[in-house]
């Protein structure tokens, strides 16, 4: 059985991520793309800006695939890697939850495992530090930036595992409506002060340092010496970071409706199909 819904569960991501592929390279490609044509726009004012200043201009990097292949092929490798290695997860989790959560039927199971991994992987985490499109952040604080969202991702996961735990202790006592109540806004305290905590992009000391304390690492309008505005700030980057949490709802909406499919000819414990 485990075999199986493994192997399954990666097929299943698989095809989910290409249809979150599908979408992303219809809405998001074209918001990426205006986000690198503000790049390569501001590069040469500031470009400009130092030229005038009797400064030595700054070499480009070599651009090791070019836009074509990044917005076709890298996408679609990238979104299918992504939704195999959420399948695997996905299948994981069920395997390790079936059987171990009382009455709980494997369609509603996996909607509850589908929403746990949401949550913890991707939602929470994105509340306090979402993607980010290019032009955005500081090439000297991605360390952190990585560093930041993995311990927020371990965080949620914990603290979610945590919850259902004490929803469990407590269902005897407070009925399952109250006890999943009282867990879900203890969990919600816990992680809102976890990222009260937790510094902001803007605040961390690179960008303090370059550009005072800020929320975000979104650049501001360039300006030249006397103060004047020479390229103006990048725009709120909300639409894209939208685009970004839409890919990731369809991917998995996508493969729990499969998933759901699939159950209905899954091995039971005792090797009979469970068709609930």
């Amino acid at each position: 059985m485990v075999r199986a819904l493994v192997l399954r569960g990666a097929a299943i991501g698989a095809l989910a991520g290409l249809v979150a592929f599908v979408f992303a390279r219809i809405f998001a490609e074209p918001l990426i793309q205006a986000a690198i044509d503000y790049e390569g726009g501001r590069a040469e004012a500031e470009a400009a800006l130092a030229a005038a200043a009797g400064q030595a201009p700054s070499g480009e990097e070599p651009e090791l695939f070019s836009r074509a292949v990044q917005g076709n092929l890298g996408i679609g490798v990238g979104m299918i890697a992504f939704g195999v290695a959420i399948g695997l997860f996905f299948a994981v989790a069920f395997c390790m939850a079936y059987g171990r959560t009382g009455n709980v039927r494997p369609r509603q199971l996996s909607l509850l495992v589908g929403l746990f991994g949401f949550l913890a992987i991707f939602a929470i985490p994105f509340v306090k530090y979402p993607a980010n499109p290019p032009a955005v952040g500081n090439a000297d604080t991605i360390r952190d930036r990585g560093a930041l969202w993995i311990l927020l991702v371990v965080v949620s996961i914990v603290v979610l595992i945590l919850a259902v735990v004490v929803g469990q202790r407590l269902q005897a006592r407070l009925g399952t409506w109250n006890a999943a109540l009282v867990a879900g806004l203890g969990a919600a305290v816990v992680l809102g002060v976890v990222m009260a905590l937790l510094p902001a992009l803007g605040e961390l000391s690179t960008n303090v340092a370059e550009s005072g304390s800020r929320l975000t690492e979104t650049p501001q309008p360039l300006t030249d010496p006397s103060g004047k505005i020479v390229y103006p700030g990048f725009d709120p980057d909300l639409h894209l970071a939208f685009m970004h949490l839409a890919c990731a709802i369809v991917c998995l909406a996508k493969a729990q409706v499969i998933v759901k499919r699939v159950l209905r000819r899954t091995p039971g414990p005792r090797g009979g199909e469970d068709r609930r």
